[in-house]
């Protein structure tokens, strides 16, 4: 790499996840000159394809489904053309079932009338409640999709609530508003009879980095349900790594740089305004506009001068709240898992959880610094989708917990010792992964003996991995109400702009939050003029 003084760019991108691939490659082929600085070896953030087990064995580390990102306005501008590029899906008529450990299961395909009817079949009046449920999200979507897709501050979602408060009538707009406040529990409790409802549409908020007990998880969970039965779990073929090749592909071929191996230690201010980064072997970049897709811990106390924050900026970056963290499982099978259902064997996601009280007793243990006793476990399969990700005749499984803490200082169960100065050690991943792994093969007999090979990542090793997951934390902080929409990433900011002249912020720590839609990468390229 050159130093750039003598010929800037036009925007700079600290950090290549999803937002700052979606972003620059909305303006490289706007014509803007755009250079992306990845501080790791390889490029995508929580997007990568690793042998993390054995040789032929790929897995995808971190990130999976598209469901999101295929909903979202950053696909439907690039989407052809990524496809153009490589990226290829495939996926499941069933997104998604949940397991419970008594061995019943309920599955959620992508035909409304049959989910109707399984949920129907479940208990008398499910089918008719799940039906509600996704009419109101069809009946709200603009608005609904107005404040998770939009920045906030813009004249333009003011006007979206006050034609919404014509269209409606504002004591109806206020009661759905108040309504979408509602926890997903008391939505769960008061409209759905079985208990399998329940577990298969709760674990769903966890994704969202908030738990069945926290206000909105309700409308989440509509939310993310409508969208997995539009759309599914699409996996990317190959590995989720190929996503970043067909990024890659498009801002090179529009004239955009991207870099790796490239850590940028200090966003350079002069007169007030952002004019380019400095890297930590003091080389430095010049541009017109600067992006940083980073925690507000890492903009504000790492990357920008501290004499440059005005009081209420550097108070809030020190109280952002991190959430809990996740630890990854990977599993290199010799046969594919033999469930006790053979339905579930294409599933795309199956979530193994006794109930919504599980998912909450679970999530308050995390909170607390517990191993939870009864985590959440999602697993998902690959290669029953996609059989390149494996030798042929082999399999992997891909699993997440959600409900891990950041920093263990004890076992919800009573079994496991945490070792001192709340610490993820080696020893520590593996028991509870050893824990995880035990619950899985009561429900899966021959998931041990096919077993050849396993990998796993604490919430230590993910940060250690990328430095914006801290603790563990993938939702880039904590996405409780005080720390969403408006308030997301702090109050002192408005949408993606920061104090700082010629200085945006993106990411997961942004609204609209995490996930890999885009969506904050795309607003800014919007904001910006490219699209």
């Amino acid at each position: 790499m050159r130093s750039s003084r003598s010929r800037p760019y036009d925007v700079l991108l600290v950090g290549s996840g999803i937002n700052s691939l979606v972003c620059a490659a909305l303006l490289a082929r706007d014509g803007r000159k755009v250079c992306v600085l990845e501080r790791e070896a390889v490029l995508g953030g929580c997007i990568r394809t690793d042998e993390l087990t054995l040789p032929g064995f790929f897995h995808d580390t971190l990130s999976a489904a598209h469901s999101t990102f295929m909903v979202g306005p950053a696909y439907a501008a690039l989407g052809k053309a990524l496809h153009e590029a490589g990226l290829q899906y495939c996926n499941a008529e069933a997104p998604t079932a949940v397991l419970t450990p008594d061995g019943r299961s309920l599955i959620l395909g992508r035909s409304r009338e049959a989910n109707i009817q399984r949920f129907e079949a479940a208990h008398t009046g499910d089918g008719a409640a799940y039906a509600a449920a996704l009419d109101e999200v069809a009946t709200q979507a603009p608005l609904i999709f107005s404040l998770l897709g939009k920045e906030l501050w813009r004249l333009g979602t003011a006007k979206t609530l006050a034609s919404e408060a014509i269209k409606q009538g504002a004591f109806a707009l206020s009661g759905f508003l108040g309504q979408s406040l509602t926890p997903a529990r008391g939505w769960l409790e008061s409209n759905f009879q079985s208990d399998l409802s329940g577990a298969l549409l709760a674990p769903w908020v966890l994704h969202c980095g908030i738990g069945p007990d926290a206000p909105l998880s309700a409308l989440m969970a509509k939310v993310l349900t409508f969208t997995l039965e539009a759309v599914g779990t699409p996996l990317v073929k190959g590995g989720n790594a190929n996503t970043v090749r067909a990024f890659e592909h498009l801002i090179r071929k529009a004239g955009g740089e991207l870099h790796t191996s490239t850590d940028v230690t200090r966003v350079i201010v002069e007169r007030g305004k952002a004019v380019g980064v400095r890297l930590i072997d003091g080389r430095e970049f010049r541009a017109k506009e600067v992006v940083c897709n980073v925690t507000p811990t890492q903009l504000y106390q790492r990357l920008l001068d501290p004499k440059l924050l005005p009081a209420d900026v550097a108070t809030q970056a020190r109280q952002w709240r991190y959430g809990r963290g996740i630890m990854q499982i990977h599993l290199a099978l010799s046969e594919a898992p033999q469930w006790p259902d053979s339905a579930l064997s294409g599933v795309g996601y199956v979530h193994l959880t006794s109930g919504v009280n599980a998912i909450s007793r679970a999530v308050n243990e995390a909170d607390r610094g517990l191993l939870p006793a009864e985590p959440t476990i999602c697993v998902a399969q690959p290669t029953a989708l996609d059989p390149s990700r494996a030798p042929p005749g082999r399999h992997i499984l891909w699993i997440q917990l959600i409900e891990c803490p950041r920093e263990p200082v004890g076992d919800a169960a009573g079994v496991l010792e945490t070792p001192p100065g709340k610490r993820w050690t080696p020893a520590l991943r593996e028991a509870y992964a050893d824990r995880v792994i035990e619950q899985l093969s009561r429900q899966i007999p021959n998931l041990k003996s096919s077993l050849l090979s396993r990998a796993v990542l604490s919430p230590a090793d993910l940060e250690a991995l990328n430095i914006n997951l801290v603790g563990g934390d993938a939702f880039g902080g904590d996405c409780s109400l005080d720390q969403s929409f408006l308030w997301r990433p702090m109050r002192a900011a408005r949408n993606h702009a920061t104090h700082v002249g010629h200085l945006w912020h993106i990411g997961a720590s942004t609204h609209p939050g995490p996930g890999l839609s885009g969506g904050s990468g795309f607003l800014l390229a919007k904001a910006l003029g490219a699209v």
